[in-house]
């Protein structure tokens, strides 16, 4: 055995021990820190499915596949990451004999050319990675970069890791080939180095003795690399852009829906202890129970693992409304900054508690002992003065500097906090399935509930709907007025029909389908198309209330259960199953979350159902909808542009049915948005903030009204009434400034409608009315 062979093994070894070690030490403390959070339940449930949905999304990449060529880049990537893991132990070998081959398959073809071709594989992937991330660069790109706030440093080690890896891999097939040549071997074919056996033609010419010790050699840059990487990332326990690679694996088999779903759709409820709080008993709860999430071990242990596994590609940044319309909430970096807190805060978590006794409560109230000082205090008892530092921070509350990247102060900036649509963009992009929604919403009610610190216009909201049962805080007698001179009896449930088996379905009006005058024109569409399609239906008028959805997601859980509770009472009295609804928030809502409080209904949403009746042939279009919106004013427009609703799309998957509706109607030529579908753009109304006023940053509603009028297209489309009054808003911001006066806003109901008339039925067109100021 040659010295430096000797030498090659002592550091190869030796560098491994200490590698292994420290990186197991970090795996039993990801497992301790993530115990501190709260139980979730429902995560374990139907493992079949869930290893199912995992192979899904690790081999066949669907969720990275929304980027084709990063997909297929990153595939090679992380297959050869686990394949390769062979080559790893044949360089281990090579240490101790330069001609060592794996048992059985080290010369078995099938395994050389997979090994082969994912040892390219992976090289040529990285590098298309590394190109794309420079081409996306912040310093050319600023925030339009999904990079933008990522942490670099350790975005290259990876790349670099990978790229001297790959490169020492094709060095030693080349180095083995040239060997197996220079000794005469059987194997030193073109069969067995399909790919790599040019690049052993570079070594011709070397002597056996030098060959073996250069490929002692690579081995061993092979091995240092490699054991430096796990070296860095067992020392850095935030750096996501590396340990998603492990930590990836279990945040997709816990994810929420075992059979692969996103975690959108319903929110979970309010839970202490992982079991959902009983509002009517509310009182029996222990006084220092959390309502939501204040501190950060109040998240539950998947929210903790979750932000460990971020990370940090930024497809939830480039997605977010908040984030493209300049406010500073970005889902990626508020997920970092949770992620660093809950590790810097952990050993104090951890700690016992005579050492916080003697270092200090952790409090902004009583400063920790040694705090002021050196930390010995602290130190004395094995507890980080980092820790102590950051158990006295706030999780949300003023920060110092820009809030995205707070270095001072609270956690997570107010801000940050209510800027969120909850929209579910982050959640749909995100390739590791963490549920940015839940937290954001989570955080919310603890300040709404517990610390009375929400955006001043809520608490006008709240009053209405707690007070008046509806946001605008109108009369419950005034619900029935959008029915009023139509041709046809409104059966109204409890009076005009006892039971709802009597009729198809119950329309649920909304309270913007009640009271908001541009969305009494989408129920009086509906009602008449309907009507027309002979399908019995009648509704609930005064008996009707808030669904208690933008309660819910402005973080008042009490008020969502008050609301929904009544309504559920309501729904079982009357014996209702079949719902048809024009808002999507009513759909998500009913559909999704009344189920938790025992209310389960089949509910569709009114595009659904007229695409139905009209495939049916229940209803025929027969004219092109050239009075879409009932004002009496002919047009000439065919182009139409559809915007979908996040609360119709993303959140429920519902893409199809109006645009097979459109597509229906004759004359009309569709033009899609390039933010579409799962990629569509928010209108900036949900999550609460069709109540809120934007004062950060741009509009989200002209950030669309402008994307939609970039199509030229005649008529902006919509299917949800928030969608109507923030993109009518938005055009009518963009016509004052000189956009095209003849576009207009409808709802897909009414151009069904329009064109069903033609053709002789329905009424007369009604006269225009003016709109409140919403």
């Amino acid at each position: 055995m040659s010295p430096v062979q000797i030498i090659a093994i002592v550091l190869g070894v030796g560098v491994t021990l200490v590698a292994v070690s420290l990186f197991v030490r970090t795996i039993v403390g990801f497992v301790a820190k993530f115990r501190l959070g709260q139980p979730a339940t429902g995560r374990t449930d139907e493992p079949g499915a869930r290893t199912l949905t995992l192979l899904r999304e690790f081999l066949a990449h669907n969720r990275m596949a929304r980027k084709p060529m990063v997909a297929v880049a990153h595939w090679f990537v992380m297959l050869g990451f686990l394949l390769l893991t062979t080559t790893l132990a044949t360089a281990y070998g090579q240490l101790f004999n330069p001609h060592f081959a794996l048992p059985l398959i080290g010369h078995w073809p099938p395994y050389i050319w997979l090994a082969e071709l994912f040892g390219w594989g992976t090289l040529i992937g990285i590098i298309a990675l590394i190109v794309l991330r420079q081409r996306l660069h912040p310093r050319t790109h600023d925030r339009e970069s999904r990079f933008w706030g990522s942490t670099f440093w350790q975005a290259y080690v990876v790349e670099f890791v990978i790229l001297g890896v790959g490169l020492c891999i094709v060095a030693l097939r080349g180095l083995e080939y040239a060997l197996g040549k220079a000794t005469g071997a059987e194997w030193a074919d073109f069969v067995h180095f399909p790919t790599t056996g040019w690049i052993g033609n570079f070594f011709d010419g070397m002597s056996e003795g030098a060959l073996e010790t250069t490929i002692v050699l690579v081995a061993l840059v092979k091995i240092l690399i490699s054991m430096g990487w796990m070296i860095t990332i067992a020392v850095t326990p935030t750096m996501g852009v590396a340990w998603h690679r492990f930590l990836a694996f279990f945040n997709i088999w816990f994810k929420r829906h075992p059979d692969g779903r996103t975690s959108l759709g319903e929110l979970q409820p309010i839970a202490v202890g992982g079991e959902p709080v009983d509002f009517e008993n509310i009182e029996e709860l222990d006084e220092d129970a959390a309502l939501g999430v204040g501190k950060i071990e109040d998240f539950t242990w998947k929210g903790l693992l979750d932000f460990s596994t971020c990370t940090e590609c930024g497809r939830c940044q480039e997605q977010c409304p908040a984030w493209n319309t300049d406010k500073p909430l970005s889902p990626k970096m508020m997920v970092m900054n949770l992620r660093n807190h809950h590790h810097a805060k952990a050993p104090w978590l951890m700690a016992s508690e005579e050492a916080r006794d003697a270092a200090g409560d952790g409090t902004a109230e009583a400063p920790a002992a040694g705090v002021t000082g050196d930390g010995s205090a602290a130190a004395r008892h094995g507890i980080p003065l980092s820790a102590v530092l950051e158990a006295q921070r706030e999780l949300v509350g003023a920060t110092e500097g820009d809030p995205t990247i707070p270095t001072g102060g609270a956690v997570i900036d107010p801000d940050v906090l209510w800027s969120c649509t909850t929209c579910g963009a982050c959640v749909e992009q995100c390739p590791v399935d963490i549920e940015h929604v839940d937290m954001i919403v989570d955080l919310r009610r603890y300040q709404t509930l517990i610390e009375s610190a929400f955006p001043s216009e809520l608490g006008g909201l709240f009053k209405n709907l707690e007070n008046k049962q509806n946001p605008w805080g109108m009369s419950a007698r005034a619900r029935m007025d959008w029915a009023k001179d139509l041709p046809f009896e409104v059966k109204v449930a409890g009076a005009d029909v006892e039971d709802l088996d009597e009729v198809d379905y119950l329309f649920w009006v909304g309270c913007a389908g009640a009271y908001e005058d541009r969305a009494k024109k989408t129920t009086r569409a509906v009602a008449e198309l309907l009507n027309t399609a002979g399908v019995s239906f009648a509704v609930l008028g005064d008996g009707e209330t808030c669904t208690g959805d933008p309660a819910r997601r402005a973080g008042n859980e009490f008020l969502f259960q008050m609301l929904a509770q009544q309504n559920v009472e309501v729904l079982n009295e009357v014996n209702a199953t079949k719902i048809v609804v024009t808002c999507a928030h009513c759909f998500n809502t009913i559909k999704n979350e009344y189920p938790q409080l025992g209310g389960k209904y089949q509910v569709v949403h009114h595009t659904q159902l007229l695409n139905r009746l009209v495939r049916e042939k229940k209803l025929t279009p027969v004219a092109r909808p050239e009075e879409a919106d009932t004002t009496g004013v002919a047009s000439t427009a065919e182009t139409v542009t559809y915007h979908d609703p996040c609360y119709l799309g993303r959140h429920n998957g519902v893409y199809s049915p109006p645009r097979e509706l459109l597509g229906a109607l004759p004359g009309v030529e569709m033009r899609e948005m390039p933010r579409s579908k799962e990629k569509s753009f928010c209108c900036g109304a949900g999550g609460a903030r069709m109540w809120m006023e934007e004062k950060l940053g741009n509009r989200i509603n002209v950030n669309r009204t402008e994307e939609a009028l970039a199509t030229g297209a005649d008529r902006i489309a919509i299917g949800c009434p928030f969608c109507r009054v923030m993109l009518s808003d938005g055009l009518t911001e963009k016509q004052s400034e000189g956009a095209r006066e003849e576009v207009e806003v409808v709802d897909v109901a009414q151009m069904l409608l329009a064109a069903v008339r033609r053709g002789g039925g329905g009424t007369e067109a009604e006269p225009e009315v003016a709109a409140p100021n919403v």
